[in-house]
């Protein structure tokens, strides 16, 4: 007895199941080897910045050499925020492949401590998915080669993406951004800016804190 061929509308349905399930197949392998390739480049950023601080422990002079003149994706700053457990290590430049690695110091803005703004940006889905976790008076720290900083938050603004947001200062300030709502599907149509100020700096051989001028009635 010869068995009777599906009905068409049996193998349409067959054929569409198997095409989503070797799309969804795809977009996991797909999305899986993005977060492989985040991995892998954030060790390596974490392993590069711990032969700069023990290299910046035999020779200052080196260590202020290579901050000078940093190349993009060299492993620059490292930042703190206790209040949401972010420990990451920053790299130089704002490039897709810098952003892979960690949270991106803008080039040509100082680094932490240094006389101007430092701009620090990273991801909303990666880095600093829970930046917008932070509020004001919240605490930051920032270590260099050089100095260990202490900073408090002190303005807490959303903007549109295509605002001018960066500006130049005088006195140390650190801003750290990313694309708002941090939540958002899709193009995030705006921007989270956290503004802080040094509460303390410590040169990285010193024995104490030295108190920032400028920051006691801030």
């Amino acid at each position: 007895m010869s068995r009777r061929p599906a009905p068409r509308r049996y193998r349409a349905a067959r054929v569409f199941g198997f095409t989503l399930l070797a799309t969804g197949l795809l977009v996991v392998a797909v999305v899986g080897a993005q977060l492989l390739r985040g991995m892998v480049a954030r060790e390596r950023a974490r392993v590069a910045w711990t032969k700069v601080m023990r290299a910046s422990g035999i020779s200052t002079v080196a260590a202020g050499l290579a901050m000078t003149r940093p190349v993009p994706g060299a492993s620059v700053v490292r930042v703190v925020i206790p209040t949401i457990r972010l420990d990451e290590v920053v790299v130089e430049g704002l490039g897709d492949t810098e952003l892979w690695a960690g949270p991106g110091h803008m080039r040509g803005t100082v680094f932490p401590g240094q006389n101007g703004n430092s701009v620090i940006s990273a991801h909303r889905d990666r880095h600093f998915h829970r930046l917008d976790d932070v509020r004001i008076g919240d605490l930051i720290e920032t270590q260099t080669p050089q100095l260990s900083v202490t900073w408090r938050v002190t303005e807490r603004e959303i903007v549109g993406k295509d605002d001018p947001v960066i500006f130049e200062t005088t006195e140390p300030q650190l801003t750290l951004t990313t694309c708002w709502p941090t939540r958002y599907l899709g193009p995030a149509p705006d921007r989270l800016l956290l503004t802080a100020v040094p509460v303390a700096t410590r040169a990285r051989h010193a024995s104490a804190d030295v108190p920032v001028q400028g920051t006691a009635s801030r």
